[in-house]
């Protein structure tokens, strides 16, 4: 049921959602200097919320300590200037204890990820999303993807339950989201419950997206091109469909083409592309690989394609 403030600070957006990478050092260890810079760099630019430790920060790779310290520095970054979003996955017990960490590291929300490995009915998936949402003050974003993926009835449900504010959909079923949105709205009509769109490169539905009612979004481009991702989401909420157009089709369309190319780019590629742009935040754990050289390259071209339509437009 939503009723704490980061339901509230979240309607009120007026940019993309954040999501920073978790940097490491030469050694592997996690480098928290670096990650409070590209955390500071994403809200100078106009982030509107700081998801960390999520999927693009590797949340499957860090331990309960580390998590506890990302999320506490992206906190004291912030200082409340965006709310903070941290995330938690696992079984129930783990999700839970992450969800208690972030609590006392001043977290504002947690994207409850997928839970591990298994793959559990409407009921079983509806026990574990209202257990975790009652084991914290929290409020709760469900993340519907791989192995979570719900009927409208069983959102409708996780709509009901105290803590639980959204569904970000990273599925990419507009057939089935159309049918969630609105079991939601005749079964709730007074539930102000948020839905966002959280496929890897959420900018290439955005305007499917919109016809259904959908506006927030994750900018996974926003990590490393700020500029360009604040470009596009100026130009997808004015209206200006020639902007959108010429982004979509000149810089979006080939990123989720090299994106597409390796296994694991959705997280590898955008932290090699927060390196081009001048920011050590080291390379991906295990099990996780670096993209090939080749296509580090192509991003670069890319990047630097992206900005040359900026100007063309401008």
């Amino acid at each position: 049921m939503t009723s704490a403030p980061l339901a509230a600070r979240l309607t009120r957006v007026q940019g993309p959602l954040f999501f920073p990478v978790t940097a490491y050092g030469p050694d592997g260890a996690l480098d928290l200097d670096a990650f409070r810079t590209h955390v500071r760099r994403g809200i100078d630019a106009g982030a509107a919320a700081v998801f960390a430790c999520c999927g693009t920060g590797e949340f499957h790779a860090l331990t309960p300590e580390e998590f506890g310290e990302c999320v506490a520095a992206a906190v004291a970054e912030t200082a409340g200037e965006v709310p903070v979003v941290a995330g938690a996955g696992y079984g129930t017990a783990l999700a839970v204890r992450f969800a208690k960490i972030a609590e006392a590291a001043g977290a504002d929300g947690l994207l409850a990820m997928p839970p591990y490995l298994v793959v559990a009915d409407q009921h079983g998936l509806l026990r574990h999303y209202t257990a975790l949402a009652e084991a914290t003050s929290l409020d709760v974003i469900v993340y519907q993807r791989d192995n979570a993926v719900f009927t409208p009835e069983t959102v409708v449900e996780l709509a009901r339950a105290d803590g639980i504010i959204g569904l970000k959909d990273g599925y990419g079923d507009l057939d089935l989201m159309q049918r969630i949105v609105g079991a939601v709205r005749r079964d709730l009509p007074d539930e102000e419950f948020l839905y966002f769109n959280g496929l890897p490169t959420a900018e290439l539905t955005g305007l499917a997206y919109r016809g259904i009612g959908i506006t927030l979004y994750s900018s996974a481009v926003f990590a490393f091109a700020p500029d360009i991702a604040l470009a596009f989401y100026r130009a997808l909420i004015t209206g200006d469909d020639k902007t959108v157009g010429r982004l979509l089709d000149g810089f979006y369309g080939p990123l989720v083409e090299l994106r597409n190319l390796g296994r694991g780019y959705a997280v590898s590629l955008v932290k090699a592309g927060v390196r081009l742009e001048g920011l050590d935040v080291g390379e991906v754990r295990p099990p996780l690989s670096e993209p090939l050289p080749e296509h580090i390259t192509a991003l670069a071209d890319l990047i630097e394609r992206g900005r040359a339509l900026l100007e063309d437009g401008a």
